[in-house]
């Protein structure tokens, strides 16, 4: 019974009202907390107290607000010295946090760009992700790795650089396939002069800086001179990269003349969802797009949306020189001036109304429409399947989450446990787990055991980060590559968890073992099968296969790593660049094993305290 002390805590408007006497009008950023002490929201303000009194008037709140307003119990307040500085908090915590009411970017990873490097008399050209720590010349962002990799294709058929690690280059003593099927010069065996690569370079960088026509000019013209001194076979091949060059430009689609740096970003909302497309527009060349679907509240106007989307975008990102815009923002100024904070030179949001830009915005825009229509048709599928599945497997409600489970080994070796998750809007890529088997007292190839391993670790980690299943981390229902004897194991996992109310289904292959003919196994109920065409059925097959292959891929790459690993790596002091240079020097790990302490001094970036650190390292062991 509850006593007058457990009342539960004041909520709403009262509460906000009570941190007035304590703000002033510093800028700063605020969060709402609830009873049980989750964020709501986060948000900024140029003068906290004006910002936090308007949550305390009574009327003049949207829906989405006024639930808002109800559901806080608390607040928790950080000054700053500037507005500026509240806007990037205001995104870095909204990231961190994925409070329930702000705008949520869920899909943040990072594009790739192609590089240039500099570390070399012939530098190479290769795709690069993540930190600019490498020397060299980097162009991008790419929407998209198969971008990069189209581009690069391209680019290795009209400037002929090479792709290949220093090491390989160094250690070649002939062509290539590259230089066979006419993708690279061969400067590893000096079919080429280290000028003129260094000049096929400079054409390169010309070409990802957007100065093409200058070279297509300076080629038609090379060609001629050769068809006219009747050197036809070199003519040919200034053709066939005249060729290639038009190609590139010819995948780009749209390279507006009038725009050299931008972002082009729309925004298209209906029926509670939203869809951003990004342009990336460098070098006055398009560069590919991405959409984004970002959570939204109903009752959201595109205003706020798009400065939450743009904030949390470019929160890890270098924005460009221009941000042309579908909408307006609410806070251009500020925005641009924490843009320009970040890139160190001005950045313009602009919203064109007539001309080129304009009509880049319209394309983006229409792209947005309609990858938006096919998400909202795919999301309505998913729903229907989810009901499906609830009726199929007599489950309380349609699952919001569901986890899937498979392991993959060779006889035991390298076994790893993977984890996939589907919910209403498809597959979760962000949420798969992989886990390697490290159990010593397992049999090899102990399926069962391999099982409850990765069942245990799943389990205890939820329970420690989300013990009240308040974070949407717990799983509605968990599908168990296998039958009778892997369900059995996963319960009694789940059973010393204290974990009894989740639903667990095993997917059997079934009478010899053909896809259509699958089994269902639950817990303390019959072995069950669904028609050969039921659309569940397809959806069941279709989850199984996919944490099939993320199981098999995990697996594959597991071998892969340990097939690379020599007993290089368990000497102190060599790390991967000095790994590297030993292989190159020696050619084995089993040489460098065998090599004289001299020898070992004489490698490039060895130093003497290294060397004999290596020499001793075998020569001890024997």
């Amino acid at each position: 019974m509850n006593t007058p002390n457990d009342s539960p805590p004041p909520q709403g408007r009262k509460v906000i009202q009570a941190y007035l006497k304590s703000l002033d009008s510093s800028p700063g950023v605020y969060r709402m907390l609830d009873s049980e002490s989750r964020v709501l929201y986060v948000g900024k303000a140029r003068n906290l107290r004006a910002r936090v009194s308007s949550y305390a008037r009574p009327t003049g709140h949207s829906a989405r607000i006024s639930r808002m307003i109800a559901n806080t119990a608390s607040m928790m307040f950080l000054t700053t010295k500037t507005e500026t500085e509240a806007l990037l908090l205001e995104q870095n915590l909204i990231k961190q946090l994925k409070p329930k009411f702000n705008v949520l970017l869920r899909d943040d990873k990072s594009f790739p760009n192609i590089l240039v490097t500099a570390d070399h008399d012939y530098p190479q050209i290769k795709k690069h992700r993540g930190a600019k720590k490498e020397k060299g010349s980097y162009y991008g962002p790419f929407a998209s790795a198969g971008a990069v990799n189209r581009t690069l294709n391209q680019l290795q058929r009209v400037f002929l650089l090479r792709d290949c690690s220093n090491a390989m280059f160094d250690s070649r003593t002939r062509p290539c396939l590259q230089h066979q099927i006419k993708r690279c010069s061969a400067p590893c065996v000096g079919k080429i002069s280290a000028e003129d690569y260094r000049e096929t370079v400079r054409d390169a960088e010309r070409f990802l800086s957007g100065k093409s026509t200058d070279i297509q000019g300076r080629l038609a013209r090379d060609m001629e001179e050769a068809s006219e001194a009747m050197e036809f076979e070199r003519a040919a091949a200034l053709r066939d990269r005249i060729k290639a060059l038009t190609q590139v430009q010819t995948a780009q689609g749209i390279n507006p003349q009038g725009v050299n740096e931008a972002d082009i970003i729309a925004l298209h909302m209906e029926s509670g969802q939203a869809c951003v497309q990004v342009f990336f527009i460098r070098a006055n060349q398009n560069w590919g797009n991405h959409d984004y679907y970002p959570r939204i509240g109903s009752e959201i106007d595109a205003a706020e949306v798009l400065e939450a989307f743009i904030g949390q975008f470019y929160d890890t990102r270098e924005p460009p020189r221009q941000l042309i815009l579908s909408n307006e923002i609410e806070d251009p100024d500020l925005m641009a001036e924490a843009l320009s904070g970040k890139l160190g030179r001005k950045v313009e949001l602009l919203v064109p109304k007539r001309g080129e830009k304009a009509e880049l915005v319209d394309g983006a825009l229409r792209n947005a429409r309609e990858s938006l229509a096919r998400k909202m048709a795919e999301t309505a599928t998913q729903t229907k399947l989810l009901q499906g599945l609830a009726d199929a497997f007599d489950l309380p409600k349609p699952p919001e989450r569901i986890e899937v489970y498979d392991n993959s080994h060779i006889q035991g070796t390298n076994a790893v446990g993977a984890m996939i998750v589907a919910g209403p809007e498809g597959m979760m890529k962000n949420q798969y787990r992989k886990f390697n088997i490290r159990g010593d007292d397992l049999t090899p190839g102990d399926d069962f055991g391999m099982m409850k391993e990765v069942l245990h670790r799943r389990f205890k980690r939820l329970i420690k980060e989300d013990p009240d299943r308040s974070r949407g981390l717990w799983p509605d229902l968990l599908l168990i590559d296998g039958g009778a004897g892997q369900v059995s194991a996963v319960a009694s996992i789940m059973a010393q968890h204290g974990v009894e109310d989740i639903p667990m289904v095993g997917v059997a292959k079934g009478i010899d073992r053909d896809a259509g003919k699958e089994e269902f196994h639950r817990v303390g109920k019959r072995p069950m099968a669904l028609r050969h065409n039921d659309p569940v059925l397809y959806f069941v097959q279709r989850l199984r296969d996919e944490a099939h292959r993320f199981a098999i891929g995990t697996h594959r790459a597991k071998r892969a790593k340990g097939v690379s690993a020599t007993p290089l790596d368990d000497v102190p002091g060599v790390g991967a660049a000095r790994k590297r240079a030993l292989l190159a020097h020696f050619g084995s790990a089993k040489a460098v094993s065998r090599a004289n302490l001299s020898d070992l001094k004489a490698v490039e970036g060895v130093s003497d305290a290294l060397a004999e650190t290596i020499y001793g390292y075998f020569h001890e062991k024997g």
